[in-house]
């Protein structure tokens, strides 16, 4: 599960970006929390929302225009009634800030006020991906995860099926290590599985014989990404061990696998002396890239079958024969 953001990690976040600063509630920030909506329709950071209201409220002109039009009652009521609920805090935009002052304390707790000049609606864009990737649904895979031909491609398989020795091989040819081992994964979007590296394992990749390698030190900077979306997953498994995917000679042993609610494809390869499982790894992302693009070599070898079937002339009957 993610952690928990406070109010104060957001602003020390964005703050040097968005000129973020407290007019009310600096004290209690620390304790004002974020976390994972239970509702996926319930945006954590939004423009003033009363019947599904947001964690974050975001007042920009036209709302701070409106609320300097009420009465000294009216507004109170107002800010009790985003304490009543659960907002964390109230960001004024474009310069304007209304909430000079704050009711006594309520039942509940009230929110923390904020302001900065930048428009409304890019503090929303920038609130909303700075908690859509710490507020994420993750996993942790075992695996080498690597950008291959510029796709993030985990190389799953069972301990000491050579994974880490493909990987440092893949890495000599000019792709990249993301994380071995243990790699995060995190759904930040609705069609986004994003990948990294424990910071404890960032540039190293433990090889039978040889130990702990440091990538980074090793090869130079450019063998090292920091993340990559996740695209394939390609398992590595013996060549005895029976295969869990359906097998077609045509198109190969595919599947999917579900990630965080999302099906990802996935393409079996047995490993045995002799096969350079690099370079099938290459070729496995090529034919996956173009599968993107809506060729399938085993789809177009079916085609250009049956178009040769139907152009061939049918056989005379065997009555008809000399």
């Amino acid at each position: 599960m993610p952690e928990d953001v406070s109010l104060a990690d957001l602003v020390a976040a964005l703050g040097p970006r968005t000129g973020l600063a407290y007019v009310h509630g600096e004290a209690e920030a620390h304790n004002r929390l974020l976390h994972e909506a239970g509702d996926a329709d319930l945006p954590m950071a939004g423009h003033l929302n009363m019947i599904r209201p947001n964690r974050i409220q975001v007042l920009g002109d036209l709302e701070a225009r409106y609320i300097e039009t009420l009465k000294p009652a009216e507004h109170e009521c107002l800010i009790l009634d985003l304490a009543a609920t659960g907002t964390v805090g109230v960001i004024f935009a474009e310069g304007t800030c209304p909430f000079e002052r704050l009711p006594p304390e309520c039942g509940s707790p009230l929110p923390a006020v904020l302001c900065t000049n930048i428009g409304s609606h890019e503090l929303i864009g920038l609130l909303r991906y700075y908690l859509q990737h710490r507020l994420a649904r993750s996993v942790v895979r075992h695996g080498v995860f690597m950008e291959i031909l510029g796709a993030g491609v985990l190389i799953s398989g069972e301990s000491s099926v050579g994974k880490s020795e493909v990987a440092l091989e893949l890495v000599s040819r000019g792709h990249r290590l993301i994380a071995d081992d243990a790699p995060e994964f995190a759904r930040i979007a609705p069609d986004i599985i994003r990948g990294t590296c424990p910071p404890l394992l960032s540039d190293l990749l433990e090889v039978r014989g040889l130990g702990v390698l440091n990538i980074r030190a090793m090869y130079g900077d450019s063998a090292i990404k920091r993340g990559k979306y996740l695209r394939l997953i390609i398992e590595l498994r013996d060549r005895d061990e029976h295969a869990t995917l359906p097998d077609d000679r045509m198109n190969g042993c595919r599947g999917e696998e579900d990630v965080l609610g999302l099906s990802i494809p996935v393409v079996s390869l047995p490993v045995a002396p002799g096969r350079n499982i690099a370079v099938m790894i290459e070729a496995a992302v090529r034919a996956h890239l173009l599968r993107l693009q809506g060729y399938a070599a085993g789809d177009d070898l079916r085609t250009r079958l049956r178009n040769r079937l139907e152009s061939e002339p049918a056989p005379p009957p065997n009555g008809n024969q000399a």
